[in-house]
């Protein structure tokens, strides 16, 4: 008679041995470990006087800073250890900071002064993975050669130029830091500033200066507009300026686009057609945006200008190309002139291009621009 108690128990403890268990929560962290670098230029003037100082003397370079701890080179012409009998010269890197074990990569590289690019160099960052950094116990510790050079090798090389001897040392000081998720955080909500000014613009509230474009008024304000534009901060503020003055007349600007300039002023930003002409617009998006250029030119607006320039890069059409190619002419934009010299002459535009209106005004306008193309 089969046991099915038996069996049941087989394959509940089945079951059980493969499923895993449910996580409610879970959590991560990142050790990172890099080198903070530094490196100094050791210049040793005068070797053959320093020769001779015995055994175990040095000369010291300045003390310079890397990842928060203050080293030094240590360099001895008559060798470290005196059973070397002067037959070496040795170079030292030193810890001359409080500090314990302190962990670091160095480098030292004695240089060719014929700048042939064959420079002596041991290097401690070549070993990392080999051996790891080397730890400096306390103040004083040092990492080097004792035999770094073998002195009468190094006295008829093209290391020693000049009686003077250059080194290099570079130091990499370990840091270990712990990335974690952040637990908590604040969402910070875009600016709105553009936003703002440009309810300010349109309540009329404080508005000093009265600007009259045709048969329309703009209201605005004197120091907003001093602040974006050079040419109004020497209209109102300039030593020739008037601050005084409370209605300018403008003749050289299209009302809507006088309109525009303004919501950038205020905005930083492009404004949309309808945004200036309603939902009627009497011109493109393109044509606002060429006479936007050459207003801003007009009013040294650097920002609108190159804005200009980005958006009718974007707008290039054989319809388009030859007018923003005279106005990149006129108002000096060399990036967006060399896109509609690049775009007008491609064989498959070329044709179309000269039969744009456009072109006509080209020829009119900027005949100099005919032989660029052409």
């Amino acid at each position: 008679m089969p046991n099915h108690k038996s069996s049941r128990g087989a394959q509940l403890g089945e079951a059980m041995s493969n499923s895993k268990p449910g996580v409610d929560q879970e959590s991560c962290s990142r050790s990172i470990s890099e080198t903070v670098n530094g490196s100094h230029r050791f210049t040793i003037k005068g070797y053959s006087l320093a020769k001779g100082m015995g055994a175990g003397k040095y000369i010291m370079s300045d003390t310079f800073t890397v990842g928060g701890y203050d080293w030094a080179i240590y360099f001895y012409p008559d060798g470290k250890n005196p059973e070397d009998s002067s037959t070496y010269v040795s170079v030292f890197i030193a810890l001359v900071s409080e500090g314990t074990d302190v962990r670091a990569l160095f480098e030292l590289t004695l240089v060719d002064q014929t700048k042939s690019g064959k420079d002596k160099v041991h290097s401690h960052f070549d070993r990392a993975l080999e051996s790891g950094p080397y730890t400096l116990k306390y103040r004083g510790s040092m990492w080097g050669y004792k035999r770094f050079f073998k002195r009468s090798a190094l006295e008829t090389s093209e290391f020693l130029r000049d009686d003077c001897l250059v080194l290099n040392c570079t130091v990499g000081v370990v840091r270990t830091r712990l990335e974690r998720p952040k637990q908590f955080s604040i969402t910070v909500p875009s600016s709105d500033m553009g936003q703002d000014l440009k309810d300010f613009l349109d309540s009329e509230a404080g508005c000093d200066i009265v600007f009259q474009v045709g048969d329309e008024l703009f209201k605005a304000h004197k120091l907003i507009l001093a602040a974006r534009s050079p040419v109004f901060r020497a209209q109102f503020f300039g030593l020739v300026g008037d601050c005084s003055i409370d209605k300018v007349v403008v003749k050289d600007v299209e009302p809507f686009i006088f309109k525009a300039m303004l919501l950038f002023i205020y905005t930083d930003k492009l404004p949309d057609v309808h945004e200036v002409m309603g939902s009627s617009p009497l011109c493109t998006f393109t044509v606002m945006v060429q006479h936007l250029l050459a207003a801003a030119d007009l009013y040294n607006l650097e920002r609108l200008k190159v804005l200009c320039e980005s958006k009718l890069c974007e707008e290039i059409t054989t319809e388009t190309v030859a007018t923003t190619l005279a106005l990149a002419e006129q108002h000096h934009c060399p990036q967006l002139k060399a896109v509609c010299l690049k775009f007008a002459a491609n064989p498959a535009n070329l044709g179309a291009v000269m039969q744009s209106d456009g072109y006509k005004h080209l020829e009119e306008s900027c005949p100099s621009m005919l032989l660029e193309l052409l």
